[in-house]
């Protein structure tokens, strides 16, 4: 009878044996979740908000002509060092010089202008009052010599009655006169406000004609770097002047006439003896002594900031370069950004380490605010936390190594590991690879 395996059957049959031992070695390996676990630890967390950010100036200033002229004289160079008070430039303006001689010319008529009129009706009226008694008194002496007693009486009785009559008319007239008086009198009154007002708008008129000539030398009103013209808010992707300063329009000088940026893309000065209108930008100061950061942090995360938080600056002209930053200052009120989201501005100071580049105002950056830090937390992988009927929970594995969902409370979040402030301590055993494919009960390894 013929084996049921001959030589011939005995490899196939070993081949075949091999390859499904392979197989379900291999199914086997396909059902054993890859679930990996650790022991809770403790640890400093450090919670970040990552922002945009930009780098700003302390203070800065846009020089502007004054008046219509010509630009003169031009003292600096771009990116020379000045001092608070050095001139800079200078603008020659007839029509300023003009306006000043004609302010000066009217406020002297102004000054030689008289006064209030006056009338005084009372002199008069007393003069004529003192003729009439004279002259009463003059008729009743000459009637009293007359020897007719009835002659005399009866003269006698008209004396009296005109010098009655006459005292009766003085006091109407004197009562006339008084208001004639007081009419002149506030008339006069108004004639001198009037005179007063028109002294005021004349002087005005001339201070701010002088003040015009006088800016016509323009002067450093801080130290700081000179840039020729102004910033150019309208070139493209280039910041204004309030961006370099951080959106704080509050206590950063001005110019003559105020920070004015210059035309759609240009920022050079007009050239030395060109025209130059009242407005045209001519000399930009910087203040570079002290830099700030100024971040944009989405509304979801800026109830998180405070004021002496610590933060990190990358810029992205220096990759990999950290400049540290303190917050000072947060904005109330939301400022649009380029995403259409809500944002408020956070103010830091940078420090610049000695070993670093130089930051320029302006430039783009990423600011990492260190909103909240835990030290020696119970800290686990942010891996091991999943969500579970509207909680964080854990798989923990429990004295019979078997796995036991535990919800958790979170405190600070780091990029990798959180901070779990109720739920654990330290030296439990969790899941921390394969979380979903854990049930409750799971034997665990």
């Amino acid at each position: 009878m013929r084996p049921l395996f001959d030589r011939t059957t005995r490899p196939a049959l070993v081949l075949g044996a091999i390859a499904l031992l392979i197989t379900l070695t291999a199914a086997s390996c396909e059902d054993a979740p890859d679930v990996g676990l650790a022991d809770v630890g403790r640890s400093t967390v450090s919670e970040l908000v990552d922002a945009p950010a930009s780098v700003t100036a302390r203070a800065a200033v846009t020089l502007t002509a004054p008046a219509d002229g010509t630009l003169a004289r031009l003292a600096v160079t771009p990116g020379q060092q000045v001092a608070k008070g050095q001139v800079l430039a200078v603008v020659d303006s007839p029509a300023a010089r003009t306006r000043l001689r004609q302010a000066k010319q009217a406020l002297d008529a102004a000054k030689r202008s008289g006064g209030a009129p006056r009338v005084d009706l009372s002199a008069a009226r007393r003069k004529l009052d003192k003729a009439a008694r004279d002259a009463f008194d003059q008729a009743r002496t000459a009637a009293e010599q007359i020897a007719d007693p009835a002659v005399r009486d009866a003269l006698l009785t008209h004396i009296t009655a005109a010098e009655t009559g006459y005292r009766q008319a003085s006091a109407g007239v004197a009562s006339a006169a008084d208001a004639v008086q007081r009419g002149v009198a506030s008339l006069g009154s108004a004639m001198q406000a009037l005179g007063s007002a028109q002294k005021l708008q004349a002087q005005q008129a001339y201070d701010l004609a002088k003040a015009t000539v006088t800016a016509l030398t323009l002067r450093a009103p801080l130290a700081g770097v000179v840039q020729l013209g102004g910033t150019s808010s309208a070139a493209a992707g280039a910041p204004d002047l309030s961006s370099l300063l951080g959106g704080m329009g509050a206590g950063v000088p001005t110019g003559a006439a105020g920070p004015v940026a210059a035309p759609a893309g240009v920022a050079s000065a007009p050239a030395v003896g060109a025209p130059i209108t009242t407005g045209t930008a001519v000399v930009t100061v910087v203040d570079t002594s002290e830099l700030g950061v100024v971040a944009e942090v989405d509304e979801t995360d800026i109830l998180l900031v405070r004021t002496g938080i610590g933060a990190d600056v990358e810029l992205d002209a220096a990759p990999g370069v950290r400049y540290p930053a303190t917050v000072g200052a947060i904005d109330v009120l939301p400022t649009p950004n380029s995403r259409g989201a809500v944002a408020y501005r956070v103010h830091l100071t940078l420090q610049v380490p000695a070993d670093a580049p130089a930051p320029r105002p302006g430039m783009s950056a990423v600011a990492r605010l260190q909103v909240r830090q835990a030290a020696d937390a119970v800290a686990v992988p942010a891996a091991a936390v999943f969500a579970c009927d509207g909680k964080d929970c854990v798989w923990v594995r429990d004295a019979a190594g078997r796995a036991q969902r535990r919800p958790v409370v979170i405190g600070a979040s780091g990029a990798d590991t959180l901070q779990v402030t109720e739920g654990l301590t330290g030296g439990e055993r969790i899941v921390v690879r394969g979380v979903d494919l854990v049930a409750e009960g799971d034997e665990l390894p």
